[in-house]
């Protein structure tokens, strides 16, 4: 255990001797499982006790001399029991001050107290400190170490927190205002009202009340600003079809650079069970995945920006020029478009009013925990849908697959139907859609309508979680010419040609490569390039496939 991590025996007293000796014969026996922590003013004690209560810190054993100018040490224990109330607290007394600490036990729960001196400590010291944290560790129960989040179960802007956190892989633990204690804790001990939620703490005691993405990304070592002038290659997007690309121009001499506007691993970095990817016969998550594509693209030396959002795509001769959301610009020789695909929106009235609250794209795994004993349902009959309420049925009470179809044998993976129809507590209904979401600040109740026989029905609803096709992302190339078909999928290679407008964008003499868009040296690979196929292994190899062009590419200009 790091010393950052041992709790903590705290010792105060204001004779700098006594002090220094205490000090000493605690570090000589405990330093091992322990910090030593002492000062020699109460008052100071109180605020470094609060701060380490901020920080996140544990004391194990509190020792306090009783006559100090400040305060009795009575006093100091009874005060500190308010901010450590499970920490051991013993009282270092002279012969005259027996009364005043056998009195203590009784009037504010004293566990000890110690005669001054203690010598021998072999046998006046340890044993009595020792029992006490013998018994202490008894009933502790380690503290989350890490980020926290303070917010509202059923709040947009806490699911969007916690969906960032997730989605760049980052620990954390989610409190609930609500229903747990420790929540209503940390806001009262950083003085933070509710109407500030959600807000988040950090393992070094600072925190953000409302926060933005961006400052939140800040704060945790996320990356939004480029290092350099001019790139080999710039990747828009950290799906697997970027991470792959990433990955293979790294660690072929690229200068690579990759862009992601929310968190790495795309549609995929969210699945909670990928089981048909090459060489893991036990599937593997989405975000296990994406962790070890991640690590393994910087480990070739690529640089990562996230969060940021590349808002517009200039060429000029041979270099592009990208604008970011913070108005900065990029400059690179190439340009492999990853960005991948969203799902689509529900078209029934007032599910936009509870998204974030109750009503949730993909997020299975960000709010899985949330559903517990709850009745949840699930829209959509792809591999996202199966997988997502395959996760959902280990938490919920009743997982409901609606699909407008009569069955999911035409748009799911067999494996996947099998598994579904294993689970006890998942259950399909053919031939449903939704036709209207309700409730009173959050989702209470779904209007269902069975499409035969044109009929519907209400039922009590949880949470619903929405997995019903792919919208690109690409509108921010509305003011670009990169032809894309009438559903917004970037078209590349031969068939370009359908494009009447082609030959007036295209000026070279050869033909577009396999995955080059109308314009020379920017590539789309992945879920975004029409014709894709939609896999993970797929669009895997599409983006290791894309930096051969951009070798190619780069090779003529």
């Amino acid at each position: 255990m790091s010393d950052e991590k041992k709790p903590i025996i705290f010792s105060v007293d204001d004779d700098a001797t006594v002090l220094r000796s205490l000090r000493r014969d605690l570090r000589s026996e405990y330093r091992d499982d322990y910090r030593i922590i002492s000062t020699d003013s109460a008052n100071e004690g109180l605020e470094a006790l609060v701060e380490m209560k901020k920080k996140g810190d544990v004391v194990a054993l509190l020792l306090s001399d009783q006559r100090m100018p400040e305060m009795p040490g009575v006093d100091f224990l009874e005060k500190a029991k308010v901010i450590f109330p499970d920490a051991k607290r013993v009282l270092l007394t002279a012969y005259s001050d027996t009364e005043a600490a056998i009195k203590a036990i009784n009037d504010v729960q004293l566990d000890f107290y110690l005669m001054k001196p203690w010598d021998p400590p072999s046998e006046k010291l340890y044993p009595v400190i020792s029992d006490l944290l013998d018994e202490w560790q008894v009933s502790y129960r380690p503290d989350f170490q890490g980020i926290r989040v303070v917010g509202y179960q059923y709040s947009p802007k806490s699911h969007n927190l916690k969906d960032f956190l997730a989605g760049n892989l980052l620990p954390y633990q989610w409190l609930d205002i609500d229903q747990h204690e420790k929540a209503k804790e940390l806001l009262e001990l950083h003085e933070i009202s509710t109407k500030d939620l959600p807000a988040i703490f950090f393992e070094n005691g600072e925190f953000l009340t409302d926060p933005k993405v961006q400052e939140v990304a800040s704060k945790v070592g996320l990356n939004p600003q480029a290092k350099s002038d001019l790139y080999d290659v710039v990747i828009i997007g950290a799906g697997p079809a970027g991470l792959a690309a990433a990955v293979y121009g790294g660690s072929e001499g690229l200068k690579t650079l990759m862009i992601e506007k929310r968190a790495p691993g795309g549609q995929a970095g969210t699945s909670s069970r990928i089981e048909n990817y090459l060489g893991f016969p036990k599937g593997l998550s989405g975000a296990e995945l994406t962790r070890r594509a991640l690590t393994q693209a910087t480990r070739f030396g690529i640089e990562f920006l996230s969060p940021q959002e590349v808002t517009n795509m200039e060429v000029d001769a041979q270099y592009k020029i990208l604008t970011l959301g913070d108005g900065s610009k990029i400059n690179t020789r190439s340009v492999i478009i990853t960005t991948g695909v969203d799902y689509r929106r529900l078209p029934a009235t007032g599910v936009e009013n509870f998204t974030g609250a109750g009503v949730y794209y993909g997020a299975a795994t960000t709010e899985a925990q949330a559903v517990q004993g709850k009745k949840v349902y699930v829209v959509g009959g792809g591999n996202s849908a199966g997988q997502g309420a395959v996760y959902l049925s280990k938490f919920a009470e009743k997982v409901t697959i609606l699909i407008r179809r009569e069955d999911l044998t035409s748009s799911m993976s067999s494996y996947l139907i099998d598994q579904i129809d294993k689970i006890d507590n998942i259950e399909v209904h053919g031939y449903r859609q939704i036709t209207e979401a309700c409730g009173e600040g959050r989702l209470q109740k779904l209007v269902i309508q069975d499409i035969r026989e044109e009929s519907t029905y209400e039922v009590p609803a949880d949470a619903l979680f929405i997995f019903i096709g792919a919208r690109p992302f690409t509108d921010w190339l509305e003011a670009n010419d990169i032809l894309r078909n009438d559903k917004g999928f970037i078209e590349t290679g031969k068939e370009l040609f359908r494009f009447r407008n082609f030959k007036k964008i295209w000026k070279l003499d050869r033909e577009p490569f396999l995955l080059e868009t109308c314009r020379p040296g920017i590539f789309a690979a992945g879920d975004v390039r029409s014709g894709a196929m939609n896999r993970v292994a797929s669009a895997v190899g599409e983006g290791a496939m894309a930096i051969k062009f951009v070798h190619e590419y780069l090779a003529e200009v």
